[in-house]
């Protein structure tokens, strides 16, 4: 693995990183305002970007390169009304998105393998922004209405692991 591709691979792991820890941060503070559903969903979603953390470092590690660990700066532990929160959560899978369209575009003509995992995750990331865009609208739906945000609340925290189950449908 070359210098630059061991450089980006450890940015991926980086952002991966961070995702997760923000998610919990973000889990944290939902369940300090009783949205236990919220909370869940966010819960489930820090475990997966740990995951994608863990394959990242794995190919790191099976190409015989250096893993750099970074620190990770302190989360916030206040996130807003829970539609500020995931206007947070979809803006954050934007910047996601974006890194790893980015390093596509070089990891394709340098190294196929890791190609083919990258272009994994940015299958994966029309979900996340299209769940994370979902939530938000109907969180905006729901804003003044304390039984609809209850009613979203109960919706997010019938999520399983694995991404969209229990999610509400894009569209």
């Amino acid at each position: 693995m070359n210098e630059e591709l061991q450089k980006l691979m450890n940015n991926l792991i980086q952002i991966e990183h961070v995702s997760s820890t923000l998610y919990l941060a973000m889990s944290a503070y939902m369940g300090k305002l009783n949205f236990t559903g919220m909370a869940s969903w966010l819960r489930l979603q820090s475990e997966e970007e740990r995951t994608h953390m863990l394959t990242l470092v794995d190919y790191v590690v099976n190409k015989d390169a250096t893993v750099t660990l970074h620190g990770i700066p302190t989360q916030p532990s206040d996130f807003g009304t829970p539609l500020e929160t995931f206007q947070k959560v979809l803006e954050h899978e934007q910047f996601v998105t974006n890194s790893y369209r980015q390093a596509f575009a070089y990891v394709n003509q340098v190294d196929p393998q890791a190609a083919v995992i990258i272009q994994d995750f940015l299958r994966e990331q029309i979900d996340e922004e299209a769940q994370s865009q979902t939530i938000v609208n109907r969180l905006k739906m729901a804003e003044n209405n304390p039984s609809a945000l209850l009613l979203v609340d109960q919706e997010l925290g019938q999520r399983k692991n694995g991404g969209g189950a229990g999610a509400p449908a894009a569209g």
